[in-house]
């Protein structure tokens, strides 16, 4: 932990112009490695080469994935916190016998990670500014945090296949290295895993 982060520099990051500058610089130093390749990079003997990444389906900033809708079916966000929190526990993964609990004064779970002054390689500000968003569009909570790894439930995650891309690339902005860098997932591959997924899960080096 780190010192507390200022609430009001979560507040000042306009959303939509961050990922819409951080896409545009993303996909500039991306796209060469997109493109298909006539002849595949060697690889050593024994080693799987990297599957062909094509990239987010968008040349631009698409907008941020629109909100699901609340419904009396679905379960809560505090339900769907409680389940990751006992899958967790029952696998005994992450390291989750090392943690402890910890009471942070946030008015929204989203706000926790600035209060306490979580110190990973993530950018913070634009992290806790996802996570509010997140929090209010899919019912999104934060669980646990192991050293710099980041597990969040999701109450009302999209299904629909266009929601469903949009969603992953407000992942991929979020900078977390499981996704862009270890090795990359392939956009497609890693957007048809989140269709009605409710637990996210990030890390950064």
């Amino acid at each position: 932990m780190g010192r507390p982060l200022s609430l009001d520099h979560v507040e000042a990051v306009r959303l939509e112009e961050v990922l819409a500058t951080d896409f545009a610089e993303y996909r500039r130093r991306r796209l060469p490695f997109w493109t298909d390749c006539p002849t595949p990079a060697p690889v050593p003997e024994g080693i799987e080469p990297w599957p062909h990444h094509p990239g987010p389906p968008f040349e631009q900033w698409p907008s941020l994935t629109p909100q699901m809708p609340l419904t009396s079916e679905g379960p809560t966000p505090q339900e769907t916190a409680a389940s990751l929190l006992a899958g967790l526990i029952e696998t005994g993964r992450f390291g989750l016998d090392e943690c402890r609990l910890v009471l942070v004064p946030a008015q929204r779970s989203s706000d926790a990670l600035a209060l306490i002054g979580w110190s990973a390689e993530a950018p913070l500000p634009l992290l806790c500014a996802l996570l509010r968003s997140w929090e209010d569009r899919f019912g999104a909570q934060v669980v646990a945090l192991f050293g710099s790894e980041l597990h969040v439930s999701v109450a009302r995650p999209p299904v629909e296949a266009e929601a469903v891309n949009l969603l992953a690339l407000e992942h991929v902005l979020s900078t977390a290295d499981n996704i862009v860098d270890d090795p990359p997932t392939p956009f497609p591959d890693y957007a048809a895993d989140l269709v009605g997924r409710t637990s996210w899960s990030f890390w950064w080096d």
